[in-house]
Parts: C-alpha cells; structure tokens; sequence
C-alpha cells in the first residue's frame, strides 16, 4: 500500500494490541495534520513512542512489532504528529520557539534551597551536608503534595568535596527525607556548576524520554570539607611534570586565576570593590524586602559552643543568608590586603564567600504535569544548557564561552534575556564576562550574587535558579540565564523561562 501517511485517517484502534483493528466508518475518523505521523501509545502518567519505521500500514491491519501490554499499556493507541507527541523533545530555536509552551516542556514545579551560611562561622558550621540536602529534599516533597513520590524516576545531586561524592550519604539523606528506595540516586561533580549540571542532567534524561520526572539539586559542606579537598595533594607525578602548560594549570589556585583575569583584561581593583560592594547591597535590600522568602527552607540544626565544648548543643532555625553585609561600603572594600598576591587586586572583600548550602529542582514533562493534574503548579520550564572550556589559568572567562554558546544552540540574543544569575567566584571575572557579552550591569545578580550569599561549590547552580525564578515572577520577565565559572577551565550556562 503506497497511500501517502499525511492522507491516511486517524484511527482509534481496540485493545487487542497484537494486531491493532482499524476501525472503519465509525463516524470518528479525522484526517491527519501534514506532518511526519508515529504510532503513540499512552500509558498510565507517561508516554512512550515508536519509531517511524514501525509505523506499517496495510487496509484493516497494523501488524505491532512486540506486545507492550505486558509493560501495562491501555488500549487506545492514537496515530498522532510527531511534532506534537515525539517524546526526544526538540531543542527549540528561536525566542518565538523558546517562549512557545509545548507538551514536550521540560518544566519545574517547585525550586528550593536551604540559606546559604559562611563556613565555619555561620548557621550550618555544625551541620552536615546531607543533612541541608535531607531538609530541602523533604522540602520539595512538601512544596508538591499532589505528587506520589514514587513516580520520581531520579534524583541527581551536585556534590564537590565531600567524601565518595556524596553518593553513599546523599543516597541515606533522600530515603530519610521521604522518598521511597525505589526512586534511583546519584551524585555529579562538575565543580562550581555542579548545581546546574544537575538539573540539566534531569532536563536532558527527560527531553531524550528516558524519564519524565526527576528531582536535580546540589549539596555543599565547605565548613567540614573545604581545604585539601579542594586541590589534590596526591598525583600521578607525570602530570606534575606535563609538558602542557594547560594542564598543569588545572591545580592553579582559584584566586590566582582571578588575577590573571584582571591583569590580562584590564579589571581594575576599583572596579572590583564597587561591583562587590554592590552585590552586598542588592543582597541586603533583598533581605529586607522578604525577596529571598519564598525560595528558602528554614533548617533546625544543631549549634555547638566552641568555646565550651562539653555544653550541650542547641538547635537553632536558620532562616536567612548569613553572608549579607548590609553596611559595607567601597571604601572598606578598599581597605582589604590581596589576598592571593602581593600586588593583586582580588581580596576576600571582592570575592566569593567559602559557604554551606543545600537546594532542590523538581522537574518532569509537561505533558506528564497536565495527566497529574498539576499544570497550576508550574512555575517555568528548562530550555537548555551548555557548557564550554577555556584556559585553566583563566578559568573564570567560562561564561563569557558558554553564554554564546547557549545563545547559539537556542538561537537568542542577549537582548532577549531579562535577568542574568552570573556567579560571582570573583569580581575580576563576573565583570570580565559581563562585559565581553555586553550585559546591562542591571540585569545582573538583582539580589545579589555570590559575594554577598555565597558559593557552596555543589549547590550554587541550583540555587541561583532558586533565586532566580521568584524574581522573574516579580518582575514580570520571561526569560532568565545561569552561568558559572568552573575550576580547571570550563564554564556553563543554562536557560530557563517563566511559565
């Protein structure tokens, strides 16, 4: 048979799925949109697609290729556009295309974080970091109580220097906070993106139809575990010894770096102080505001006495970011020694807070939102991310490599995001980047960045997307970026927009 497949009718077929009867002038035929058509089959909360090449038609039959009833399909098998139905969801190009709402979506129900505290000094020194994970993941249960947990198919968590990756821990953590064992945990290490990679690790497993529901997110104790943890002390002594220069930059401490951003691109200190002093600001104003509210769980921990240790421990409820100076100002900033060279312009005033921190993404398909009646639930969705490598000795230049590149694989222009969520590793660096990308200072960071919150290394890209989703709420943009520099040489950039 060699009828056209646009021309063929739309047919409901019966539940005998061994051999699918096409029922003929029934009075429910419609013709099919023009279009490449597959066979769907829609099952229970999720949906499954077949190839094109199984889509044989003769006059009465449609011979299947394998019984899927016995993975618990119903019988009403639909020949649908692929445009509409094809479960590996196209990358969309174009703000038109970005801005357009698909059942293929790749959208977020809920994104939290635990408050970021200063390591050592702050609200979590005693805490553990799968103790904030537990709390914020128990968190995002609670902030969805319509969604059965168990139709969680994985749950992937950012985690830098904790010991295994945090996979054995953060394994313990997810069961003990509500999720049943049959939901599957791992953890991802991509340094200071590790956050993002996370949820873009849940985004692509749901756009390629391998799951339709995930939670990403990311966990950081740099109060137990920053130190050795953060270069290593023991290698192979051919790598020491490499005759690549990049290479053995990949050990270079985070805050020379820094310096050679500045040097190389001429970030004056000044410069530096002011963009510091102001993401203090913008942070405390924030605070005050109530802006940070709605993305923060407040965790009970305990809190030891340093000073005497046989005291008893007092739980404490920290609430709030910790780092927040409220009162700083440029000529303090100013004041500060450099802090990784003599002659250096990077202090500690001018960058990244060492931080613990925990936060949480719920993401699925919103076609599988919508058969889980939980479309009102919907904050914004995912369109994609990228990621891109560059000199080690400058490593804090990554985003201003992967924003283009993200721009070019969604085929948008820098004019067409609203709010930018640039970390702060430095000042030297977010200004670089800013800068080569030609980004409106007032699109970056409103509330603040990691100078002022700080930067628990596993958790930060996820709760930049916890801060930035409420702000594009509240002022009415659509369309929100977060990138980060990354150790070693990379940067990563993800897109998301407000539903």
């Amino acid at each position: 048979m060699n009828e056209p497949l646009a021309d063929l009718p739309c047919r409901q077929f019966d539940g005998n799925l061994g051999t699918a009867l096409a029922l003929k002038n029934n009075g429910s035929q419609s013709r099919i949109p023009a279009g490449r058509p597959i066979l769907h089959y829609k099952y229970s909360s999720t949906s499954h697609i077949l190839s094109e090449e199984f889509v044989r038609w003769s006059a009465l039959e449609l011979p299947l290729p394998h019984q899927p009833a016995s993975f618990g399909y119903t019988p009403s098998i639909y020949l649908v556009e692929d445009a509409l139905s094809i479960m590996a969801s196209p990358v969309p190009r174009g703000i038109r295309q970005v801005l357009q709402k698909s059942p293929s979506d790749i959208v977020i129900l809920s994104s939290l974080r635990t408050p970021v505290t200063r390591a050592k000094k702050g609200g979590f020194k005693d805490a553990y970091p799968e103790e904030l994970l537990s709390h914020v993941l128990k968190a995002t249960l609670e902030a969805n109580p319509n969604l059965d947990p168990a139709l969680i198919e994985d749950v992937c968590i950012g985690s830098v220097l904790q010991e295994l990756g945090g996979a054995k821990a953060g394994r313990m953590a997810q069961i003990h906070g509500g999720f049943p064992h049959t939901v599957p945990f791992h953890t991802i290490n991509r340094q200071c993106s590790s956050g993002l990679a996370a949820i873009s690790t849940i985004g692509n497993s749901i756009r390629a139809g391998a799951l339709n529901v995930g939670v990403g997110g990311g966990m950081e104790s740099m109060t137990r575990n920053y130190g050795s943890r953060a270069i290593p002390t023991v290698l192979w002594p051919e790598l020491k010894d490499s005759p690549s220069k990049d290479s053995r930059d990949c050990i270079m401490p985070m805050g020379i770096t820094s310096e050679n951003v500045a040097s190389r691109y001429g970030v004056s200190r000044e410069d530096q102080d002011v963009f510091a002093a102001n993401s203090h600001k913008k942070a405390a104003a924030a605070q005050n505001s109530g802006l940070f509210d709605s993305e923060i769980v407040p965790v009970k921990t305990l809190s030891y006495d340093a000073e005497n240790p046989d005291a008893p421990p007092k739980e404490v409820t920290v609430s709030k970011d910790d780092g927040v100076r409220a009162n700083i100002s440029v000529e303090k900033m100013a004041s500060l020694k450099p802090a990784f060279s003599a002659s250096g312009s990077s202090t500690a005033g001018n960058s990244s807070q060492v931080s613990d921190g925990a936060a949480a993404t719920l993401l699925m398909r919103r076609s599988t939102a919508t058969e889980l009646g939980l479309t009102s639930s919907i904050k914004a969705r995912w369109v994609g991310t990228a990621v891109a490598g560059c000199a080690p000795d400058e490593m804090g230049v990554g985003p201003a490599v992967a924003i283009p590149k993200l721009l070019q694989l969604l085929d948008v222009n820098v004019s067409d995001v609203g709010i930018w969520e640039l970390n702060e590793a430095f000042a030297s660096q977010a200004l670089y980047c800013a800068r080569k990308l030609g980004i409106e200072e007032a699109k970056i960071n409103p509330k603040g960045g990691a100078i002022a919150l700080g930067h628990p290394l596993g958790a930060t890209g996820a709760r930049q997307l916890a801060t930035l989703l409420p702000e594009l709420e509240r002022t009415g943009q659509e369309v929100g970026v977060v990138s980060m520099c990354i150790g070693t040489g990379m940067g990563m950039a993800g897109m998301f927009v407000r539903e």
